[in-house]
C-alpha cells in the first residue's frame, strides 16, 4: 500500500505539469506565429515478482508474469507547427508563412533566431525588424523616400518612389527550415534557436524547397484550440482528483490496519 501513496503521486505531479502547459497554450491564444505544446509521457519502472515464460512446474511455464509498475513521468512537452489561422490586417509589414519555414532574425549577439511570428516593423534606419528591433535575416532597408512596399509570396520586397515609374527591388525575404522543427529551442518572443535535435537550418526562397509562401497584409494566428484546450484541462483535473482518490483510498486502508491492534 506505501507503493500505492508513491504512485499516485507521480500522477498528481504529471497532470499538474499538464495543465501547466495548458495554461501556458490559453495564455497565448492571441500571440501571434505562437505554436501550442503538447505533454508526452512515461510509465516508470515496473517491479517483475514472476517473469513471463519462467518456469511453474518442469514441463510447464507461465503464460504470463507478474508486475507492478511504479507510476508515471512526464518525459517531453512536443511542440506542434502545425498551420495556424491566417487573419487579414491590410498592413503591408504583416507577413504570414502559408507552409513550413520561419522567418530568420539577427539577435544582439548575433546568432540567428527564427520565428513565425512576421509583425515586421521599419527602425530609424529603415531596416525591417521585429517588434524588439532584431534585423531580418538578409538586412533589407527600406528607402526613406519609399511610397508604397509589396512583398512577393517568393520574399522580393519592392517598392515604389517619387519620379520612378517601375518598382525597386531591394531585397529578399529567406525562410530557414529544419529536418525536426520540434527540436528547436524556444527561448520567449515568439523567438527559437536551432539545437543539434532540430539540425541545422536551411535558407531557401519562399516557395522553394518545400518551404511555404509569404502572404503580405496578413498574420498568423496561434494555433492553439480553445475547445481541446478546455476538454484537456477537464481530463486532466478529473485524472489528478483520482490520483489523490488513490492517495486517500490507500490512506484509510493503512488506517484501518493501525486500528487493529486496538
Amino acid at each position: 500500500m506505501i507503493r500505492a501513496l508513491w504512485t499516485a503521486s507521480t500522477g498528481m505531479e504529471a497532470q499538474q505539469f499538464r495543465i501547466d502547459v495548458i495554461a501556458h497554450n490559453l495564455a497565448n491564444i492571441n500571440t501571434s506565429g505562437f505554436k501550442k505544446s503538447r505533454v508526452d509521457y512515461q510509465d516508470l519502472l515496473y517491479q517483475e515478482i514472476k517473469s513471463p515464460g519462467a518456469s511453474s512446474s518442469p514441463s510447464t511455464m507461465l503464460p504470463t508474469g507478474l508486475q507492478v509498475g511504479q507510476g508515471v513521468r512526464v518525459v517531453a512537452t512536443n511542440r506542434l507547427f502545425s498551420q495556424g489561422n491566417f487573419q487579414q490586417t491590410q498592413n503591408p509589414l504583416d507577413l504570414a508563412i502559408e507552409g513550413d519555414g520561419f522567418f530568420q532574425v539577427t539577435l544582439p549577439d548575433g546568432e540567428i533566431a527564427y520565428t513565425r511570428n512576421g509583425e515586421l516593423k521599419v527602425d530609424s534606419e529603415g531596416n525591417l525588424v521585429t517588434s524588439d528591433g532584431y534585423t531580418i535575416e538578409p538586412q533589407i532597408t527600406i528607402p526613406i523616400d519609399a511610397l508604397t512596399i509589396t512583398i512577393s509570396s517568393d520574399g522580393i520586397v519592392s517598392v515604389t518612389q517619387p519620379g520612378v515609374s517601375t518598382p525597386t527591388e531591394v531585397g529578399n525575404i529567406e525562410l530557414g527550415r529544419f529536418v525536426n522543427p520540434a527540436g528547436l529551442k524556444a527561448i520567449g518572443k515568439n523567438l527559437y534557436l536551432a539545437t543539434q535535435a532540430s539540425g541545422d537550418a536551411v535558407s531557401v526562397v519562399p516557395g522553394t524547397e518545400g518551404a511555404g509562401t509569404i502572404a503580405q497584409g496578413y498574420l498568423e494566428m496561434s494555433n492553439v484550440n480553445v475547445v481541446e484546450e478546455m476538454v484537456n484541462m477537464i481530463v486532466s483535473q478529473r485524472a489528478y482528483e483520482l490520483n489523490s482518490k488513490a492517495i486517500q483510498t490507500t490512506d484509510d486502508m493503512l488506517r484501518n490496519i493501525n486500528s487493529l491492534k486496538r
